[in-house]
């Protein structure tokens, strides 16, 4: 079995654990168990748990990343597919079983990437708003913004949306929740003469 096989095949098999038990609840020997791999082989590609953990949700965040900016990209300005990519990126995660059962059950895990440092998926983000923003900077469909900043503050609100997610199923009514967001972006990002 070749490495890239034998990654995809541990991290389906952490996928599934985690989903079903939550990151604490999970072990080396649970990953290994499910793959049919032994735990020399998981320590092999993935130095601890940790890395093992972090790779998941990386991966999770760029396939999702890449289905919603997919369904977007038909779209023909560069606002409007930084916005449907948002929505449908916004809509996946918080179905996602994986992120769901860490919010459930390790929410606390995700504090660090709040108050301590950025997180690889909240750098991958904003890498693909700092493109649209570009694009749409270019198409005249985005204001002229410091894309960094921008990028940054998208992160920061989007970010905050998909934590809450729980909250706002028991305190509000998420599909009117994600049509104000989609309101919110693109207001947020319209040129001032076009606003």
């Amino acid at each position: 079995m070749s490495r890239r096989h034998t990654d995809a095949a541990l991290l389906e098999a952490a996928r599934d654990c985690v989903a079903t038990l939550g990151v604490r609840r999970t072990t080396v020997a649970d990953v290994a168990r499910r793959a049919g791999a032994s735990r020399m082989t998981v320590y092999r590609l993935f130095p601890d748990a940790r890395t093992l953990w972090s790779t998941l949700l990386t991966t999770e965040f760029e396939g999702v990343l890449r289905e919603a900016e997919a369904a977007a990209a038909h779209l023909p300005t560069a606002r409007e597919r930084l916005v449907e990519t948002t929505i449908r990126g916004v809509e996946r995660v918080a179905a996602d079983p994986v992120v769901r059962r860490v919010l459930e059950v390790d929410p606390d895990l995700l504090v660090p990437y709040i108050v301590e440092r950025l997180g690889q998926s909240q750098r991958i983000a904003m890498a693909a708003f700092r493109r649209h923003l570009d694009e749409g900077v270019a198409d005249g469909s985005i204001r002229r913004v410091d894309a960094d900043v921008v990028s940054y503050m998208l992160q920061l609100v989007v970010g905050g949306v998909v934590l809450a997610t729980r909250v706002t199923e028991q305190e509000s009514r998420p599909k009117a929740v994600i049509a104000e967001l989609r309101r919110l972006l693109d207001a947020y990002l319209t040129p001032e003469a076009a606003a």
